[in-house]
């Protein structure tokens, strides 16, 4: 048995330790099971079971957990497995990830299954064939939520077949074939006592609300997030308003209503200069974000960047946290990412710090180390380019497979360089801001010296995509025309898992072109470039045979 926490999608802490103290989880599964299956499910805290934990670090003065998430998911993360074993931690599946088979087509029928093997699976999951059965299972669940033994938000409806599921995929962070239907938030009322702006790694101002505490769904609430200034504007927020506030989602608290904007009291004047090192804070044409002009001057905006770096979807550094970082920042240790792989020849200078022994330091030391190669997605996110999230950043790797392509790319598209342009605007989710970002990033000499440091210090391998064998791997296809039998992202997502680059337009590196009733232009230059071109029942083929 191994398990990974959920992570950013693709990597995960491993807890295998950790779960398999979860007495709801079988050590061995019953009746015939797949020789590969991932099960994927929810670990939780009964509200019962929550309150006697709490009462128990009362008893023992120790630290209460703010609601039973916030301690479900810190039993689940301790390293030593004890902690978890001494935690009520309970576990519901709810889906699945790899498989060697699917016993069933359709998901009720799936989770059926794997009940049948031992596997918890929640009462409430339930089959239903019109949306007035959907809806009316919802508010029955709504209806019941108090009483029951655990805390939810919502239900999630989800496509019963499979094949269904497989036709509609996934978009970047969700699949298409299923819908989270939350219940309404809880609401409370209480007093803005203060407005603090903190500056983040992007150079945004982001306004904080400070709160007379409030208790809104068991948790006690102090701060909420007031977005931007023209959401302050638009609540017309000022210090000593009373407002409404509830937990987004039950989890994120935010300011819905302003019960005292008709009462006579000083506005409150957003910033105009960074609060961190005084530089002009503007927003540029079209945004509503306001941000510091100072840079890499700004000290918030190179600490915020250095967390970003070592962040979990980025490098996942362990040990180099918030605390950690504004230590060695304040002692000019840490001026840039490069410097975090500098680290070891400080080693006696950290050592004899306070909270800090041989063995906390060789532990830093060894994770940092252990990041010589990193994944080259992660360093490309960990950056901090704008516009360019994790999601993105495979996605170039993807195309690009090493870092100094997609420089070269990118530097060639900032010079006006219409085939770089084009190259890049083929990628599925890029655009023109993503390009101008890119190519912005690399125009500026500190960004550029950063990138160079960095490279000195770390050499990520080549990104691979594992794909199956196939005749087109390797090769750029572009779909034209109408696609009757599946959507034009399907037909992507089926190139790109046959190892080809689904590009957008037709160009003199234009392999193949699948075109469907209707192709013209692109047709058109296909025949004209001579390259070769099918029908949608010869991709159907090149598809069925590489399986």
């Amino acid at each position: 048995m191994g398990c990974r926490a959920r992570g950013d999608g693709l990597v995960g802490e491993d807890v295998t330790p950790n779960v398999a103290c979860i007495a709801d989880i079988p050590q061995e599964l019953r009746g015939e099971v797949p020789a590969v299956f991932e099960v994927r499910g929810e670990v939780y805290m009964a509200r019962a079971d929550f309150a006697a934990l709490n009462a128990a670090q009362a008893a023992k003065s120790d630290r209460l957990f703010a609601n039973p998430r916030n301690a479900a998911a810190g039993s689940l993360r301790q390293k030593d497995a004890g902690v978890t074993r001494a935690r009520p931690l309970r576990f519901f599946a709810h889906g699945w990830g790899a498989a060697s088979a699917l016993p069933a087509g359709t998901q009720h029928e799936m989770m059926r299954l794997i009940a049948s093997w031992g596997v918890p699976v929640s009462p409430l999951l339930a089959r239903c064939t019109s949306l007035e059965q959907m809806l009316a299972h919802y508010d029955a669940i709504a209806e019941r939520r108090a009483e029951l033994a655990y805390e939810i938000d919502g239900v999630v409806y989800k496509v019963d077949r499979l094949d269904w599921q497989e036709r509609l995929g996934f978009v970047a962070k969700a699949p298409r074939w299923g819908l989270a239907h939350k219940f309404p938030a809880e609401r409370a009322e209480t007093m803005l006592e203060a407005i603090d702006v903190q500056v983040g790694r992007t150079g945004k101002l982001t306004p904080v609300g400070r709160l007379q505490p409030v208790l809104v769904g068991g948790v006690t609430v102090v701060n909420v997030t007031l977005h931007n200034r023209d959401e302050i504007a638009r609540l017309g927020l000022r210090l000593g308003d009373r407002v409404v506030i509830q937990r987004a989602g039950d989890v994120i608290p935010q300011v819905v209503d302003n019960l005292t904007r008709e009462v006579p009291r000083e506005p409150y004047r957003f910033p105009d200069h960074c609060p961190e090192c005084g530089s002009e804070a503007v927003a540029e044409e079209g945004e509503v974000d306001v941000r510091c002009t100072g840079g890499l001057i700004c000290p918030a905006q190179r600490t915020e960047r250095l967390r970003h770096f070592v962040s979990r979807g980025a490098l996942d550094i362990e040990g180099l946290g918030e605390k950690t970082i504004a230590e060695f920042f304040a002692l000019g240790w840490l001026e840039s990412p490069a410097d975090i792989f500098r680290l070891h020849r400080r080693r006696d200078e950290i050592v004899g710090r306070e909270g800090w022994k041989d063995k906390s330091v060789d532990n830093l030391l060894a994770a940092v180390e252990n990041k010589r190669r990193p994944d080259a997605a992660r360093l490309l996110f960990g950056l901090g380019i704008r516009h360019v999230g994790g999601v993105t950043a495979r996605d170039l790797m993807r195309r690009f497979g090493t870092l100094e392509k997609l420089r070269e790319v990118a530097e060639r598209a900032h010079g006006g360089d219409a085939d770089a342009v084009a190259e890049l605007i083929a990628i599925e989710g890029v655009g023109p801001v993503v390009v101008e970002a890119l190519g912005d990033f690399f125009h500026e000499p500190h960004n550029v010296a950063v990138w160079d440091d960095l490279l000195s210090e770390v050499a990520p391998p080549p990104y691979v995509v594992e794909t199956k064998a196939s005749a087109v791997a390797g090769k750029t296809i572009v779909f034209t025309g109408k696609l009757e039998t599946m959507s034009r992202d399907e037909a992507k997502a089926q190139a790109e898992a046959l190892g080809a680059r689904a590009a957008g337009s037709v160009s003199a590196k234009t392999d193949l072109v699948v075109a469907g009733p209707g192709a013209g232009s692109k047709l058109k230059q296909a025949a004209a470039l001579g390259i070769e071109v099918i029908d949608e029942a010869g991709w159907a083929e090149i598809v069925r045979t590489a399986e």
